[in-house]
């Protein structure tokens, strides 16, 4: 993927997505809130498709049909969006196109594709394919797909049925030939510029101490919108800070001469961050910077500073070190074979009510309307499923007395002794449903449990050197009571090839999730005085995510790119055998 962020110092840390091999990414979610209320949303590529198809029905008289493809991107809404249209292809039943797609690769969506294809009338030909009435072409036939489908082949390639509707029988379709989908990630997405950064002459914003100084990067738009694409780690107490290396895509930036505003900022635990100064630059001037080993002046905005001129600084922003090179990006490990493995663990405690009374957490609307467990299930599983090949999930439920047992605080949710995993997304909705009849609510709130059987599960993965990285949901209501054991399941779990997520249900307090997810940029410390490898841990709480177009559990996935990327190169594992 084609993102940046830099080194661990000092359990301050960046967030996104292209570390260098000996990275450790513990992410900082004070500065990660800020970022996103200035538009950061995580890890994105660019991606370019091709199309061919074979076996394509004729249905001119006196020569073959003349083929067009069309594209479109299916919303949540079920309406869809044309991006684009193909070349005719004259007189061919097996075109290869040659005009190409361009879209943005999104892993925390689901990115639905409608193809369909037309054989353009002979009298059309000479128009403009933008201009085409679709109404008044002849249709071939429509293949669906999500993006996911396509990037996780070996080989990026997905051949789809065309299919279309009989007239005579709308509800039944017939085959229309084949359609083949090729995916090709932008060079520019691979390739990167790693920058060693630093300030000098910084002033001082706390009372009793120096600035707790981080950079943050930001491309500039057309209407000079700044978003965010990157950010150094936090710095303690130092006023001439020099930051660990980083690495930013040129593809993000848009090129080496598209202009970066490079923000230097007083970290704040609250969230709100002081401005420490500021500069504009493209990749060109700042590799230009290093290559004169001078530095550059940071300034005030006028807004900020006084008679309505830039306030210029004492300090200055220096390049230690500028170079370009090609990344592994998390496609690649995708087409090498990598897959993402999903789990689930939900939480039985007695605190989340009664399931047969509605204001139960757990109750079963007999109108279909999820509740907040089916949804978090739905939302986060709807996504990773489609990175796994066999989608055989390891289900759990703690803090439960199955029948005729004592509380356990992780049993299979499929209600068997010998094996944890269901199939299908449909399937944990199955057993969730099943077991909310077969046990009782009971207590305490331990996660220790589940997350030591998700941690041996990846530790059996590595033994036998497979190719997959564990992604763990944990759903829960309640406070949790085994604070330190779930600690030091965490830290163990942060040397292995597991992400974990928790979302919070119902009005709860969850500041010790929050010390989990190490919102102040402290990683975790086991009872033996081990500190966390790297954050493996993201929280939301469920409450959060009830209204707003973006979807915070979204947001928490579009991290999971970076995490992933940060193991396998800390470990200097590549994507190929």
């Amino acid at each position: 993927m084609g993102n940046c962020c830099s080194d661990v110092v000092g359990g301050q840390s960046a967030v996104g997505g292209t570390i260098s091999s000996s990275a450790a990414n513990a992410t900082n979610e004070a500065v990660d809130a800020f970022l996103r209320s200035r538009g950061y949303n995580g890890l994105f590529s660019q991606i370019e498709l091709s199309l061919s198809a074979a076996n394509l029905r004729d249905l001119d008289v006196l020569s073959k049909s003349d083929p067009m493809a069309v594209l479109y991107m299916k919303g949540n809404d079920g309406l869809l969006q044309e991006l684009g249209r193909t070349e005719v292809v004259l007189n061919s039943l097996n075109p290869k196109w040659i005009r190409k797609y361009t879209l943005t690769y999104q892993f925390e969506m689901v990115q639905t594709l409608v193809f369909r294809v037309y054989d353009v009338d002979t009298q059309f030909q000479n128009i403009d394919v933008k201009a085409l009435k679709l109404e008044e072409q002849q249709f071939l036939g429509e293949a669906t797909c999500t993006l996911s489908e396509i990037v996780t082949k070996a080989n990026r390639i997905l051949t789809l049925d065309l299919a279309r509707e009989e007239v005579s029988a709308p509800v039944h379709t017939r085959k229309s030939g084949q359609l083949t989908v090729y995916a090709e990630e932008s060079v520019s997405s691979k390739t990167t510029a790693e920058m060693i950064l630093r300030c000098s002459d910084l002033e001082s914003k706390d009372l009793f101490s120096k600035s707790d100084p981080f950079l943050v990067i930001s491309k500039i738009t057309e209407s000079g919108t700044l978003v965010p694409i990157c950010k150094t780690e936090v710095l303690k107490n130092d006023h001439n800070p020099k930051w660990k290396q980083l690495f930013l895509s040129i593809q993000q930036v848009g090129s080496k001469d598209s202009p970066l505003t490079i923000e230097c900022f007083n970290f704040n635990s609250n969230g709100k961050h002081d401005l420490l100064g500021k500069v504009q630059k493209s990749l060109a001037e700042l590799e230009k910077l290093h290559s004169v080993a001078m530095g550059e002046s940071l300034f005030i905005p006028a807004s900020v500073g006084q008679n309505h001129h830039n306030k210029v600084l004492k300090s200055q922003l220096f390049v230690d070190k500028y170079s370009e090179n090609i990344q592994h990006t998390f496609l690649d490990y995708l087409a090498g074979g990598y897959e993402l493995n999903f789990m689930v663990a939900i939480d039985f405690t007695a605190s989340n009510g009664n399931p047969r009374l509605p204001d139960s957490l757990h109750y079963i609307d007999p109108s279909g309307r999820p509740n907040a467990y089916q949804r978090a299930i739905l939302e986060v599983g709807g996504v990773l499923q489609f990175y796994d090949s066999d989608r055989k999930f390891p289900a759990w439920g703690f803090g439960a007395r199955p029948i005729d047992g004592p509380v356990s605080h992780c049993f299979n949710l499929n209600g068997s002794s010998s094996y944890c995993e269901v199939e299908g997304i449909h399937g944990i909705m199955m057993a969730y449903t099943s077991a909310l009849f077969n046990v009782s609510l009971a207590g305490p709130t331990l996660f220790g449990h589940v997350v030591t059987n998700a941690a041996q599960i990846a530790s059996a993965s590595v033994v036998k050197n497979e190719r997959k990285y564990f992604v763990l949901l944990i759903i829960t209501d309640g406070v949790i009571t085994d604070l330190q054991e779930t600690k030091d399941a965490f830290v163990m779990a942060s040397d292995l090839p597991l992400s974990i997520l928790i979302v919070g249900v119902g009005g709860a307090d969850f500041k010790e999730m929050e010390i989990l997810d190490a919102d102040k940029g402290d990683r975790l410390e086991s009872s033996t005085g081990r500190v966390a490898s790297r954050d493996i841990v993201q929280f939301v709480p469920f409450r959060d995510v009830q209204s707003g177009e973006v979807s915070v559990v979204q947001s928490l996935l579009a991290e999971l790119p970076s995490q992933f990327l940060t193991y396998m190169r800390a470990r200097g594992i590549g994507p190929n055998p």
